[in-house]
């Protein structure tokens, strides 16, 4: 009985330390990607984007260059979206109320000041990067 209790508890120490580890390992190879789930059935996988190396490399420390806020059709200064999704304030299709859809406003975004910068990635394959 008392070697069944030693040898379940090597068992159960050598699992915690494999699946530990694989988690460890699995979580230093995942790459980053925009937030697609309100998406149904997307053509590509999300962009890949390194928030932090981005804005770095781009020097970019104000956030409302991304993350604007905007009240009605005007942009509202030193405000920011941070904290919300794309999908709060931009629908699949665009309405009423937000004609840019969502697709559209991440491209936009992303396209233009890469063309305004003649810096980063403009072709689809660029950025949807498949795992």
């Amino acid at each position: 009985m008392k070697r069944k209790i030693i040898f379940m508890g090597f068992i159960l120490v050598v699992f915690t330390a494999v699946y530990g580890f694989s988690i460890a390992v699995s979580a230093q190879d995942q790459t980053d990607r925009i937030d697609t789930s309100a998406f149904k059935n997307p053509h590509r996988p999300g962009a890949v984007f390194m928030h932090d190396e981005h804005n770095e490399k781009a020097q970019i420390e104000d956030c409302a260059v991304c993350h604007h806020v905007y009240d009605g059709r005007k942009l509202v200064k030193d405000e920011s979206s941070e904290d919300s999704s794309c999908s709060d304030c931009h629908s699949l299709t665009g309405n009423a109320e937000n004609s840019i859809s969502l697709s559209v406003a991440f491209h936009r975004r992303c396209k233009t000041c890469h063309f305004e910068r003649n810096k980063g990635p403009v072709l689809c394959g660029e950025c949807h990067k498949k795992e």
